[in-house]
């Protein structure tokens, strides 16, 4: 087995865990707002943040090593367009996700609050859900067309 075949192999299992977390996190805090008492609000938001810890935060910082020394393995330049595109969708939705982490952390400590004193989430955190799906979907398109991109390497 070559370091080439060792990297793409990690590559992609790394890229399924990056994109598996984030959607399948985002499905259930957009589902459990929609339907769940604060408490059950409070814990999957409480495990939306961790998963973004211990999942999405290690596979945010490895996607574009492993593809960047992926690209230099296989003789592709970094300036060859599916790649450079790859780069600007990546940078769009990493600013996508950095306020995400932000609204989800004062989400989850809002939830709590509200769970422990037995009372309705604030307003605030009605706010911070909008804009937290808001946000969510563009940087799930974006992830979406890198997987295309990823595995097609068009010529553009």
């Amino acid at each position: 087995m070559t370091t080439y075949f060792v990297l793409k192999a990690l590559h992609i299992l790394s890229s399924v865990l990056l994109v598996g977390t984030g959607f399948g996190s985002a499905f259930y805090l957009f589902f459990t707002n929609r339907r769940g008492p604060v408490a059950a609000v409070a814990t999957t938001a409480r495990l939306v943040v961790r998963a973004d810890w211990w999942f999405t935060t290690p596979t945010v910082i490895f996607q574009p090593i492993s593809g960047l020394w992926l690209a230099h393995l296989g003789g592709y330049a970094w300036t060859t367009p599916w790649i450079v595109v790859t780069l600007v969708l990546y940078v769009i939705a990493g600013l996508c996700w950095l306020p995400v982490v932000w609204l989800q952390l004062r989400m989850a400590a809002m939830a709590e609050a509200a769970a422990a004193a037995n009372e309705a989430l604030p307003p605030r955190y009605w706010r911070y859900a909008r804009l937290w799906e808001r946000l969510g979907y563009p940087a799930f398109v974006a992830m979406l067309a890198i997987f295309f991109l990823m595995v097609l390497k068009p010529t553009l």
